[in-house]
């Protein structure tokens, strides 16, 4: 009996709360879902994960998230969404809208959230913490993204490469290697980025600004990570090390780089030829030999080069300075590389050795040479009767059977 009491009392208190708010709406089912949030009723439930909600709206938002459907497509872009206040959100990317604004300093941004984790950094409240490392952060985003620096979990994988990252950002920002996506254009219309701190720092090449300056030596700098690296020139720090031989680097790009000399893996292929390459510069300079392109000019002979090494190399001839000295035998040399082989002289280091017969060379160029004994590779033609040859000084030597020249 004092259950059905108590059940009579629940239903008036419910009825006298809807009786309350019956005349705020103006149509039965506005007023219908309000009495849901009153009595707590969440009568959707998702046939998928048995989750429920007390708006269909939400339920049918939900599922999307199941099926993949993403009805909202951004005009400009064509990317879609699965709910319309995401679309509107990413629109503002194109329009530059920035609806929210800080009241302290009064910097707009294009997000609520945004606006919210940024008048953080005026109260300088942390309020997530690691459990770990007690580091605090101002988002939960960010704690979870750091916890993963613990774990090592890497959730986000990408469909066509299965590349794996801590990060939803970093797995979209990744995507856009393959699609070839660069939503960010610079406002002068020059050029157009896939990263959005890209088109920041390039902006700066138009404006001239160099925010980041070095304490040491005052040098400035577009971005932060570029000051970073240069930090590393005066205080020597290399925390990049090769985990097959030690070796350290100051930059991870470089650490990439040379990782390849061990795995062999030359991930840049040339169209032309299908020759491959360890660094894309390597191809880019080496696509110019199809082309004959030679951008890089000589400013006191104009002899021009394809390569930007080639043509700095080339003004020490003017100038007659010699940067690099051996310190066994004081000889000069215009670049690194010609005192790096040198040295092997006094050294006697051959750490280049041909696979097929174990026959050592000092230089990668004198290896590479070798093995066309082997393979009977004959890269030089001659143009006029289209004989072949190994060696580049071979095919010089050869051309002037045609052309009469003696230079001797």
């Amino acid at each position: 009996m004092a259950c059905t009491q108590e059940q009579t009392q629940l239903g008036e208190t419910n009825s006298n709360k809807s009786n309350e708010f019956e005349n705020s709406f103006s149509h039965q089912p506005h007023l219908t879902k309000h009495e849901k949030t009153i009595v707590g009723r969440k009568p959707y439930q998702c046939p998928e994960c048995q989750k429920v909600f007390n708006h269909k709206s939400r339920l049918t938002v939900h599922e999307r998230t199941h099926t993949g459907l993403k009805p909202y497509q951004c005009s400009e872009c064509c990317k879609s969404f699965s709910t319309k206040s995401n679309l509107t959100s990413h629109e503002r990317t194109h329009t530059g809208h920035k609806p929210y604004q800080c009241s302290t300093c009064q910097k707009s941004f294009s997000f609520s959230c945004s606006l919210i984790h940024h008048q953080g950094t005026h109260t300088g409240q942390k309020p997530y913490q690691c459990s770990e490392c007690q580091k605090s952060f101002n988002r939960k985003s960010r704690l979870t993204a750091h916890e993963r620096t613990h774990t090592g979990q890497k959730t986000y994988q990408c469909s066509e490469c299965c590349k794996s990252f801590s990060h939803k950002s970093s797995l979209t920002v990744h995507e856009r290697t393959h699609t070839g996506q660069k939503p960010y254009q610079c406002s002068e219309r020059c050029k157009s980025f896939s990263h959005k701190s890209s088109l920041t720092a390039h902006e700066r090449t138009h404006t001239g600004q160099k925010p980041y300056q070095c304490s040491e030596c005052q040098k400035g700098f577009y971005h932060k990570s570029g000051l970073t690296q240069h930090e590393r020139i005066h205080t020597g720090l290399k925390p990049y090390q090769c985990s097959k031989c030690q070796k350290s680097f100051s930059r991870k790009i470089t650490l990439t780089h040379h990782e390849r000399t061990h795995t062999g893996v030359k991930p840049y292929q040339c169209s032309e030829c299908c020759k491959s390459f360890s660094h894309k510069s390597s191809l880019t300079a080496h696509e110019r030999t199809h082309t004959g392109q030679k951008p890089y000019q000589c400013s006191e002979c104009c002899k021009s080069f394809s390569q930007k090494y080639n043509l700095t190399v080339h003004e020490t001839t003017h100038t007659g300075q010699k940067r690099y000295q051996c310190s066994e035998c004081q000889k000069g040399f215009y670049h690194k590389s010609g005192l790096t082989l040198h040295e092997r002289i006094h050294t006697g280091l051959k750490q280049y050795q041909c696979s097929e017969c174990q026959n050592s060379f000092g230089q990668k160029s004198n290896l590479t040479v070798h093995e066309r004994t082997h393979t009977g590779h004959k890269p030089y033609q001659c143009p006029e009767c289209h004989k072949s040859f190994r060696l580049k000084t071979t095919l010089t030597r050869h051309e002037r059977t045609h052309t009469g020249d003696k230079l001797f």
